[in-house]
């Protein structure tokens, strides 16, 4: 049986989270930094940049989500905006990814929330399918914009 459990930098799963994160990141072609990640992340979810929450199946995280809550500043509400989820490789496609954005989906509309977003690349076949068939909608008549600050830094979503 998988539970799907908030993570606080207290959480006894807090460690596995960060070395899955770490893996996340490798996934994505940024080089191995355990420690650096483990720091980021517990800065991040102890300042409430970022919530997360783990899939844990026989005492082992098998994958992740997390999320930031924005301002909807014309609809005087939040929305809610998936950051990162990741399944780890021998768990895919067991229903884990599903659950964890059924946390999502449930507590924020919990909270209130005008609405959930996420973004993914344009191949990633298998994720697209799985946000649709959840109900995810593509949104037209935006353009993505980004302004890297520190060029010296690779950002994972530059293409250029």
């Amino acid at each position: 049986m998988t539970t799907v459990e908030p993570i606080t930098s207290t959480h006894p799963a807090f460690d596995q989270v960060a070395a899955l994160f770490d893996d996340y990141r490798t996934h994505y072609g940024q080089p191995s930094a355990p420690q650096n990640t483990r720091s980021w992340l517990h800065e991040q979810i102890s300042q409430h940049r970022l919530t997360a929450a783990a899939a844990i199946r026989a005492e082992q995280v098998s994958g992740f989500i997390t999320v930031t809550i924005m301002p909807a500043s014309l609809m005087l509400g939040t929305a809610w905006s998936i950051r990162d989820l990741y399944v780890t490789p021998d768990h895919r496609r067991t229903g884990i990814a599903n659950a964890l954005l059924q946390h999502v989906i449930h507590n924020a509309g919990n909270a209130g929330a005008h609405r959930v977003s996420l973004q993914t690349e344009t191949d990633n076949v298998p994720a697209l399918t799985l946000y649709t068939d959840i109900g995810f909608q593509p949104v037209t008549g935006l353009e993505l914009l980004n302004l890297t600050l520190n060029p010296t830094r690779q950002d994972p979503g530059d293409t250029a």
